[in-house]
C-alpha cells in the first residue's frame, strides 16, 4: 500500500523555489530517512506531506488524499520537530495525559516508562526544559503516539550524543514491535544509516536519490594506490572526492567498473575498498569537486 505520493511537486516562495518536481512513492511500514544539507527543502517536503503548507504546483497524496487540512491525514500522522510547543500552563503529565485522549494508539505504557528513563519530572512545565530534554519529550511522544505515518523532522536538535544514541535504540525497537510508515530527516546521515531501509535524498530542492541504503552504498568505491595509476584508471569516470596520502592517493570514484577492469586495477596493486552510506551522501551533495584541503593548497592571496 502506498503511503505517501508525490507527482511533480514544486513549492515556490515568490520567486524563490524551494522543490522543483518532485517524483517519488513511500510505501506502508517504511522507515525511510529524509537526508540532505540544510536548507535544501527536506522541512518544506515534509510539512506538505503532514498537511501544514499546500504545494505550488503537483500533486500531493497520503493515504490517498490530499493532505492540506485534511482531517483524515491529521488523524494519522505525527509531526515532531524541534517548534513543537504546548500550552504553558500544563505539565509533562498533563500532556501526556492529552495524548493519550488525542492519539487512538496512544502508548502509555511505554510513554511513562520512556519518561522515567530520561529522566523527567512529571509535574515539571514543557517551557521551562532545556533545549535538549525538549527535543527528548517530543521525540517520546513521536515514538509513543504509534501514528501510521510518523515524521520526525531533526528530532535530536540540542540531544547530547549518549541521548541521541538512545532515542536512535529507541526508534528502532518500537518500529520493529510496531511497523509503520517513518519519514526521519537528518543531515547527519552517519548517526542514523544503520536503523534505515530507505533514503529519500534531497539535494538543491530536488530528489537525487531514492532507494535502499544497500543501493546507495554501492555507488561509490574508494581507490588507493599511487596517483599516476589512479589517473590512468579512472579516466572519462566520475571522480568525487581526491586525497594525497604521502605517496599514495585516495580517490573516489563512481562504481561502474567492469570486471576486468577491477583486474587491472588489482594488478597495479591498487586497492579498492567500500564506501560508507555517509561517504555517498557528501559525494552526491558535494558542491565543488575535492575536500577543504583544497582551500589551504591555493597558493595565490584572496
Amino acid at each position: 500500500m502506498t503511503v505517501i505520493e508525490c507527482s511533480n511537486v514544486t513549492k515556490t516562495y515568490g520567486t524563490h523555489q524551494v522543490l522543483n518536481d518532485m517524483n517519488f512513492t513511500i510505501g506502508e511500514g517504511v522507515l525511510t530517512g529524509v537526508i540532505g544539507r540544510n536548507g535544501v527543502g527536506k522541512t518544506t517536503l515534509m510539512k506538505m506531506i503532514a498537511g501544514f503548507l499546500r504545494e505550488s504546483s503537483g500533486t500531493v497524496q497520503v493515504f490517498g488524499e490530499k493532505p492540506f487540512n485534511n482531517l483524515k491525514v491529521s488523524a494519522n500522522t505525527i509531526f515532531i520537530d524541534d517548534a513543537m510547543n504546548f500550552p504553558d500552563a500544563m505539565t509533562l503529565q498533563d500532556i501526556l495525559h492529552e495524548c493519550r485522549r488525542f492519539y487512538p494508539n496512544w502508548d502509555a505504557d511505554l510513554a511513562g516508562r520512556l519518561i522515567s528513563y530520561f529522566g523527567f519530572h512529571q509535574v515539571a512545565k514543557h517551557r521551562f526544559l532545556s533545549k535538549g530534554k525538549k527535543s527528548t519529550f517530543n521525540a517520546v511522544i513521536g515514538i509513543a503516539a504509534h501514528c501510521p505515518l510518523t515524521i520526525f523532522d531533526e528530532p535530536t536538535t540540542g540531544m547530547d550524543a549518549a541521548v541521541r544514541k538512545d532515542f536512535y535504540r529507541a526508534l528502532l525497537k518500537d518500529y520493529l514491535a510496531h511497523p509503520r510508515t517513518i519519514l526521519l530527516s537528518s543531515h547527519h546521515m552517519e548517526e542514523i544509516e544503520d536503523l534505515l531501509e530507505d533514503i529519500l535524498l534531497v539535494h538543491d530542492g530536488t530528489i537525487q536519490f531514492h532507494g535502499s541504503i544497500t543501493v546507495l552504498q554501492e555507488m561509490f568505491v574508494t581507490l588507493q594506490g599511487k596517483a599516476e595509476l589512479l589517473a590512468i584508471h579512472t579516466e572519462g569516470k566520475n571522480i568525487v572526492n581526491q586525497h594525497t596520502l604521502g605517496p599514495y592517493a585516495e580517490w573516489t570514484v563512481e562504481n561502474i567498473f567492469t570486471e576486468d577492469e577491477i583486474k587491472r586495477l588489482k594488478a597495479d596493486g591498487i586497492t579498492i575498498s567500500p564506501v560508507s552510506a555517509n561517504d555517498t551522501y557528501i559525494a552526491l551533495t558535494a558542491k565543488t569537486k575535492g575536500a577543504i584541503d583544497d582551500v589551504f593548497d591555493r597558493t595565490e592571496i584572496l
